[in-house]
């Protein structure tokens, strides 16, 4: 899906071109500057095709789309888009003319199907995520797989994917057998109760200390997890404990984030699978024997061999991941499998994602994408559990969150449910602190920085939003309500002959059609709704209003290519520059402007002409701010970020 801009050029296009509308949309640009327009051509793949200059070409194009009968064919469902055609070198420069654009860019915001894209329509995806350690604290370094999965969950299904999202917890594997052995020799249970994710991160770290000068303890650790291989009951009962406290301490954070799964299956839940998965290996002339272990050699793909199998016989991360794909391929029915962990596993899953294939050819039927992101560093080094050098992640949003409170209370103290504002503020910061790094660069942990309430942060996102909402609340206290609308709306259309569109939706706070509360939220006057004919939208031709338009139509775009590239980042970015642009819109000039000084039911009762061209003002840069607050709440929706209505 392309937007609806470059839809309608490339409609225009096409037949001049000889070049596919596809084609065409995929070709077109965004100008560096406004004045050379709001989509570019460049002419120079036709150059051989055609045999002329590019610079040629473009000034023959912009003769031929400036003319009234090239003009009138360019139609993108019910509204004319009409262009103006520059040539500057071999680039022809488009301006889109007129108000009909801008109405149906109005249209697309204030659409229930705002953001929905076809792509995954009839297909299902399985997106594993956060997969934090049983028994470790929910470090910060946790937080990139958790917000970056959370945010490509919510991105497939806009996109209209069946999206199954798992949890695949780390509990299983030999540093179990090291926290039990740790546990007998300094474990304190009612330590352990009070404190359980504290306590055991301490008995690991001084497991690892100990182990330094007493390597018998690494043996003692080995023989523990081989006693609970073999279904030991105290080692069993350990390990549940273990499980159990920490899915507690794991639930808590995830609430806090929003964050939530369809399924939690740690690696353990694949143990009774493991010997069908090798015994296909082993059917299918896969397995070999490589110094005692048994693996699956990638020669020819130019990769080391995947380890199966341990010299011992026991499994490895290898055979697990391969039970896993088969049981999320087989048992959940995925077309679809991606996995966003990190970037030191490229390797590993490339091996992984080739044994499928050549284990049944119908694997390359099944997308399987890993998607894998830079390591979050604390001081420019990689944080360890082993050595306890790990940031609370649940502390850092208590931080974050007494941080946005100590705001609110200098600027807002009478803020009603300030507290749950700032918890949504404060962990919008920590978020979007995240998201809007490319997911493979590495983030140097500064919580001064993310936290910072200026800048490209989430907070200016949430603010943003916040003060649009409070612009179409301030309307509604002014009077801006249905019928007073409506009333304009019929003058307007009886001395134009030309009936328009005028139709308010439900009330959310009476669950009337049209009676809008004027002390209610923004949610219930819908000024979104009220369609005005494109001839009262001339005032968003302003410089400023037209570019916040113009940003505004670029959503669905944004979307598509943080789908493409699975890479929440895009999506980031966006939002920022249309806040940016409606801050800059915003600040341009008044926008109730005189009809907001003794409210709309007073304008209408002085010169209609001068009311009724107030009135379309007005009500023109309320549905572009209602638009941008809908397209904000709906990016930050998706990343998994708050939109509190006050701040």
């Amino acid at each position: 899906m392309t937007t609806l801009l470059k839809q309608s050029a490339a409609a225009l296009l096409a037949p001049l071109t000889g070049l596919s509308e596809a084609e065409l949309a995929a070709r077109l640009e965004y100008p560096p500057e406004e004045a050379l327009g709001d989509l570019s051509f460049p002419c120079f793949p036709l150059a051989k095709t055609l045999r002329q200059a590019p610079n040629v070409i473009a000034a023959a194009l912009a003769a031929r789309l400036n003319s009234a009968a090239e003009m009138a064919s360019s139609k993108v469902a019910a509204p004319i888009i009409r262009w103006h055609a520059d040539a500057a070198g071999g680039f022809l420069n488009l301006k889109a003319v007129g108000t009909g654009w801008m109405d149906a860019l109005l249209r697309e915001a204030e659409s229930p199907k705002l953001g929905q894209l076809p792509d995954g329509a009839g297909k299902r995806v399985i997106i594993d995520y956060s997969s934090p350690n049983i028994a470790k604290p929910f470090g910060v370094g946790h937080l990139r797989s958790t917000v970056i999965g959370r945010a490509l969950a919510n991105l497939h299904r806009t996109a209209g994917w069946d999206v199954v999202t798992v949890n695949h917890l780390g509990d299983w594997g030999t540093q179990f057998g090291k926290l039990i052995a740790a546990y007998k020799h300094w474990g304190d249970r009612a330590a352990l109760e009070a404190d359980p994710i504290g306590e055991s991160l301490k008995l690991y770290v001084r497991f690892h200390e100990e182990a330094e000068n007493a390597p018998e303890l690494v043996d003692e650790g080995r023989a523990w997890f081989r006693r609970l291989e073999q279904g030991d009951a105290e080692a069993r009962e350990l390990w549940d404990y273990f499980i159990r406290e920490s899915l507690k301490e794991f639930q808590r954070i995830y609430s806090r984030l929003g964050v939530s799964f369809d399924h939690l299956l740690g690696e353990s839940f694949y143990n009774d699978k493991m010997e069908e998965t090798v015994d296909r290996l082993r059917r299918a002339g896969l397995l070999e024997a490589s110094d005692g272990a048994s693996v699956v050699r990638l020669d020819e793909e130019g990769m080391p061999p995947c380890l199966i199998l341990k010299s011992d016989g026991s499994t490895i991360y290898g055979a697990r991941d391969l039970a896993t794909a088969l049981y999320r391929r087989e048992q959940m029915r995925g077309d679809k499998l991606l996995y966003v962990v990190g970037a030191e596993q490229t390797l590993h899953f490339r091996q992984v994602f080739r044994v499928l294939e050549k284990l049944d050819a119908s694997w390359s039927e099944v997308e399987r994408v890993h998607t894998p992101f830079g390591l979050m560093k604390m001081e420019g080094k990689k944080m360890s559990t082993r050595r306890g050098k790990v940031v609370f992640l649940e502390e850092v949003l208590d931080e974050a969150k007494q941080r946005a409170l100590a705001v609110i209370e200098g600027k807002t103290p009478d803020l009603p449910g300030k507290e749950d504002v700032a918890e949504a503020v404060g962990t919008g910061a920590i978020v979007f602190g995240d998201l809007r790094n490319r997911r493979m660069l590495e983030v140097d942990f500064n919580l001064e920085e993310m936290v910072s309430m200026e800048g490209e942060t989430g907070p200016y996102l949430q603010y943003t939003h916040a003060r649009a909402r409070s612009l179409l609340r301030r309307a509604a206290e002014l009077g801006w309500t249905a019928p007073l609308l409506q009333e304009a709306k019929d003058r307007s259309d009886a001395e134009s002959g030309q009936p328009g569109e005028c139709a308010p939706s439900a009330d959310a706070s009476t669950g009337s059609q049209g009676k809008a509360n004027p002390a209610s939220e923004a949610d219930s006057l819908h000024i979104a709704a009220y369609l005005w004919p494109a001839k009262d939208l001339e005032v968003l031709d302003a410089p400023a209003a037209r570019a916040c338009l113009l940003k505004l139509g670029q959503y669905s775009e944004a979307l598509r290519a943080a789908l493409r590239e699975h890479e929440p980042s895009v999506l980031a970015r966006y939002l920022l520059e249309l806040a940016k642009a409606y801050n800059r819109f915003y600040n341009s000039g008044k926008i109730l402007g005189t009809a907001a000084v003794a409210g709309p039911s007073e304008v209408l009762s002085t010169d209609e002409d001068a009311a009724l061209s107030a009135q379309a003002a007005a009500a023109a840069k309320l549905r572009l701010s209602a638009a941008a607050a809908s397209v904000l709440r709906h990016g930050l929706t998706l990343l998994g970020i708050g939109t509190p209505n006050k701040i």
